[in-house]
């Protein structure tokens, strides 16, 4: 039989990349298929990000993917093995697993999935030249960014999400509009009524964006009524769409326990999912948060959460 690697993390990201400086310095040395081009960019969501503000460590800022370059050289320097494949496939029902990617396959006593989730996104015609240049998936990452201070937003959604980003936003935005093609929200009540009643939120029904206006930066997003097709342009400094998140977890049906929106489900206070030795952190099982620092922290939990299943079953030396 192939030499069985003791634990393969599939997946980068803020998760990936600490679960691997763990699993490394408790030398278990790490595989990690970092991806190539499923489910976004090796890096996760960051990649895509310019300024961040509020990771820990960095009081003046750094550019997301400047970070996630630390976190890389981090991972290496502990020689964790990187290989920016994707992940092709995954045989979890027996051990030890297997993985296999474009180029390889792999054995495994352990695994630790830290594939993230992708922002959901509407595609307008002006998205890709003005992606970060005030448009943005994460209010509460990007919201303070002074780019967006003392302007009128846009955000698109009806659900919680949408509700409590619009709020979030109130405290830096001029105005904050919420655009919902629907004419009564999604969200839970308790959310409704925060929308509602603050002054500075406006809410646009029946209405979808249909364009993303600015030349070096967003300017104004044009918006259709969706009853009579009426349109017209609103002036704005920022779009933000809160129209949810899809989780990377097709390579897993079938395999492990999910939620309804396709979420991998841990046990409690734990990062183990329904496979004894498969463990998942980050945005994969985590629909709450979402924050790069949270990410890390699951990726610390699941590395530590592999070396003692590994250890108790004589698997770690």
């Amino acid at each position: 039989m192939a030499d069985v690697e003791r634990v393969v993390i599939i997946g980068s990201g803020p998760a990936g990349h600490t679960a691997a400086i763990y699993t490394a310095r408790a030398n278990l040395a790490p595989i990690m298929f970092e991806g190539f081009s499923a489910g976004g960019i090796p890096g996760g969501q960051l990649m895509t990000t310019t300024e961040v503000e509020n990771y820990p460590g960095f009081p003046d800022g750094i550019q997301g993917p400047e970070l996630m370059e630390t976190f890389r050289k981090q991972s290496l320097r502990f020689d964790t093995r990187i290989f920016t494949e994707d992940v092709t496939k995954v045989d979890l029902n027996t051990k030890p697993f297997t993985v296999v990617s474009s180029e390889r396959t792999v054995k495994a006593s352990a695994l630790i999935i830290s594939t993230g989730a992708t922002a959901k996104r509407l595609n307008l015609p002006g998205e890709q030249r003005l992606w970060n240049k005030g448009m943005s998936a994460c209010a509460v990452c990007d919201g303070a960014l002074p780019i967006f201070r003392n302007k009128a937003l846009v955000v698109v959604g009806g659900g919680d999400s949408a509700c409590e980003e619009s709020t979030f936003l109130t405290k830096f935005a001029s105005k904050v509009y919420l655009v919902h093609r629907r004419d009564q929200l999604r969200a839970s009540k308790i959310m409704q009524e925060r929308v509602f009643k603050n002054p500075k939120i406006e809410v646009i029904w029946n209405t979808v964006v249909e364009d993303v206006l600015g030349n070096d930066v967003v300017s104004a997003v044009r918006l259709k009524d969706v009853k009579t097709n009426a349109t017209r342009d609103l002036p704005c400094g920022g779009l933000f769409y809160a129209i949810g998140f899809t989780p990377n977890t097709d390579l897993f049906k079938g395999q492990l326990q999910m939620d309804g929106l396709g979420y991998l489900i841990t046990k409690p206070d734990s990062t183990l999912t329904s496979v004894p030795g498969v463990f998942a952190c980050g945005d994969v099982q985590d629909k709450k948060y979402r924050q790069a620092v949270t990410a890390a922290g699951s990726g610390c939990m699941a590395a530590l959460d592999c070396e003692r299943w590994l250890l108790d079953r004589g698997l770690s030396d």
